[in-house]
């Protein structure tokens, strides 16, 4: 692993896994570079998949604000933990009845995968904590009720994070806030926590391309969930310095959690020796 100076790849791969804000866009913006590093990988028969822990969002709104931004973007090429939730509810528990702790698009993914929902503490098999912005009391009595008083609840949660970065530096509470206050007054401990950097998300985002993990990187701005992950998996691991990790959080961290690779932006994953190898004619893009 590189401990010494930022370096850049000396290979092109064949799959890219993307974080998305801080690595891809700031707020409503595309970072420096981005649409050049995407469109290039594409145009070389790169494969490009993109990944969010935001429950907030579902594939749909992010490939719709990628191509707002200018960067075409299919539903397919898209993994939030909504989608990992759903999946493992399908693959894990397909005949329980949830309550979803959640904002719309997880509660809609949900109905459209045909898993049941209820309140009913009585009736309920699994519960979900998720980043939802219209928590309240309610809610929390619920899976208290369910988990703690019938004890037949299991509690799951869609992804670590303890707060969701907003574009003018502060932050919202996240999924783990949810999650801790459910822990706190059951006594339980979710028995997953989905999102990254859990190797669900790799396996839904790299699911039918055929590729072995050190063919692929990931690219993100965390080192507790995107760089874990890649590392994980034995995946080439590159940082961005865009997002929320920054030069002296990397210097400080355990060597062992240290990305292969660190850029200042994000095109400089392709060294511009090797953009030819892309697409002759993106070179000398800017």
């Amino acid at each position: 692993m590189s401990e010494g100076p930022a370096r850049a790849p000396d290979r092109v791969y064949c799959a890219y896994v993307f974080d998305l804000d801080g690595t891809v866009y700031l707020g409503d913006e595309l970072l420096p570079g981005a649409k050049r590093l995407i469109e290039g990988l594409r145009a070389g028969g790169r494969a490009v998949r993109f990944v969010s822990n935001n429950a907030t969002q579902d594939p749909e709104q992010y490939a719709d604000k990628l191509s707002g931004l200018g960067l075409e973007t299919s539903v397919e090429e898209v993994v939030s933990s909504i989608v990992v939730t759903t999946r493992w509810l399908l693959d894990n528990a397909p005949d329980a009845v949830v309550f979803a702790i959640g904002e719309e698009p997880l509660q809609r993914a949900l109905g459209e995968a045909g898993i049941r929902m209820s309140s009913d503490p009585a009736e309920i098999d699994v519960v979900i904590a998720s980043y939802d912005r219209s928590f309240h009391y309610r809610k929390l009595q619920i899976a208290f009720d369910a988990i703690w008083f019938h004890r037949r609840a299991r509690l799951i949660a869609t992804n670590p994070d303890r707060f969701c970065p907003l574009p003018d530096g502060r932050g919202e509470p996240d999924c783990a806030a949810i999650t801790a206050a459910i822990e706190a007054c059951t006594g339980a401990r979710a028995e997953q926590v989905l999102g990254k950097p859990s190797s669900a998300v790799l396996d839904a985002a790299l699911d039918g391309l055929g590729l072995d993990a050190e063919d692929c990187m990931m690219v993100g701005d965390r080192l507790s969930t995107d760089i874990r992950m890649g590392l994980d998996a034995g995946m080439a691991t590159a940082l961005v310095l865009t997002g929320d990790t920054k030069l002296d959080d990397l210097e400080q961290s355990d060597p062992h959690d240290r990305p292969h690779f660190v850029v200042q932006r994000i095109d400089e994953l392709v060294p511009e020796g090797l953009w030819a190898e892309l697409d002759p004619e993106r070179s000398g893009a800017a």
